[in-house]
């Protein structure tokens, strides 16, 4: 049913949680799952090196959130990909969405953004209206 997962981790509490039950999912269904960071794209205003430190700054954090969530998910029966990418987390998530065939797409109900008192993240509503397959929030 659900052959390809994606999974968007930010980081936050949710996320990692989301993690949690997107494992059970590919574990239970033999599921490839997609693990999808997105960082903020980097002001070109910022100048050398400015620049490319702040590239590299978000580059090893982004590193270390992926790191973080295959520790999370574990093992399990099919394959996992990892993807870093550079954007707003809602059109990372959609673009690999859309790119690889995924089935379902899995993220926590808030991450890390500046109005973390909503009751859905704007990233994870924009998901949701633009997903291109079934979209599972995790709160």
């Amino acid at each position: 049913m659900f052959k390809n997962i994606l999974l968007g981790v930010d980081g936050s509490r949710h996320s990692y949680h989301a993690a949690e039950k997107a494992a059970e999912l590919a574990t239970c269904l033999e599921s490839n799952l997609w693990i999808v960071v997105a960082h903020p794209t980097v002001p070109a205003y910022l100048g050398e090196p400015n620049f490319q430190e702040a590239i590299v700054a978000r580059l090893a954090e982004s590193k270390k959130i992926v790191e973080k969530a295959l520790e999370t998910v574990g093992e399990i029966p099919g394959e996992i990909h990892t993807e870093i990418l550079e954007g707003s987390a809602a059109e990372v998530v959609l673009n690999v969405a859309s790119v690889r065939a995924i089935d379902l797409i899995v993220m926590g109900s808030r991450g890390h953004g500046k109005l973390r008192g909503l009751l859905l993240g704007s990233q994870s509503q924009k998901v949701l209206q633009h997903a291109p397959c079934p979209v599972m929030i995790v709160r």
